[in-house]
């Protein structure tokens, strides 16, 4: 059976947090109208050091090696081997609603949309966690662009080309915005539906503390200014290449 959607993570290092994401996976192709066998689950594995490759293939996952240590090569490499009609990229340390599938199939089924993504909540709160949430939601709403489950149709994945992998970060939000300019010229949308927000982790305020965002992101757009928002040189800025690389690259345990 050919599925309808693929499903893929990219993964670096994510022995501690794939198996309860794929967990929930299993739970959300048991809830598919489809069935489960509509979807295929592709792991991307970032060359990793651990059993991440490993846990992928004993849950019965599509493993797809990639070796450039790169967020959107990864989500790319992926892409490369699915088969689905529809793509689906999610974090390997979130968790999925069970409603995914069902959600994204009704949303993606509607002409009018180009490409969405389903939101996240976060696994635990606090208040400046809070207070996070809150600073970045007015930029969700203004750009319609969000994040958890990012979903689109195989054939404008390729249009837009996939993952831009001359960024080391944000290159999700590039892919959106990419598809919101396609999808403006076809009178299509951006969609943000209800009902199937993914669990997403904390794990990096775990590590820097509650309150590191609201402190990063004021630096990020300082550096940003200081390089002009040209991202070849944001990249190339000892400060935010340092920084980039431990935060994002970095081997999270």
């Amino acid at each position: 059976m050919t599925p309808r959607i693929s499903l893929i993570i990219p993964a670096r290092n994510e022995e501690d947090y794939l198996p309860r994401l794929l967990d929930s996976i299993t739970v959300a192709r048991a809830r598919y109208h489809r069935g489960p066998d509509a979807v295929e689950v592709i792991v991307a594995d970032n060359a990793s050091t651990d059993h991440t490759a490993a846990i992928a293939r004993a849950a019965g996952c599509v493993v797809a090696h990639v070796e450039k240590r790169a967020i959107a090569a990864a989500r790319n490499g992926g892409a490369a081997t699915a088969r689905g009609e529809i793509l689906c990229f999610t974090d390997a340390d979130n968790r999925l609603h069970p409603e995914s599938f069902n959600v994204i199939d009704s949303s993606i089924s509607d002409a009018r949309t180009m490409a969405g993504a389903t939101g996240m909540t976060l696994e635990r709160w606090s208040l400046p966690l809070a207070m996070t949430y809150v600073m970045i939601m007015p930029m969700i709403w203004t750009m319609n662009i969000d994040t958890g489950v990012v979903f689109c149709r195989r054939e404008d994945f390729a249009a837009v080309g996939g993952y831009n992998e001359d960024l080391r970060v944000s290159e999700d939000v590039r892919f959106l915005m990419d598809l919101r300019r396609l999808g403006k010229s076809r009178a299509q949308r951006l969609r943000r539906p209800r009902g199937a927000k993914c669990i997403g982790s904390v794990r990096k305020f775990d590590r820097y503390g509650d309150c590191h965002a609201l402190l990063t992101l004021p630096r990020l757009l300082w550096w940003t200014l200081r390089c002009g928002g040209s991202p070849k040189r944001f990249f190339a800025h000892p400060p935010s290449a340092r920084f980039i690389d431990e935060y994002w690259y970095g081997d999270v345990r």
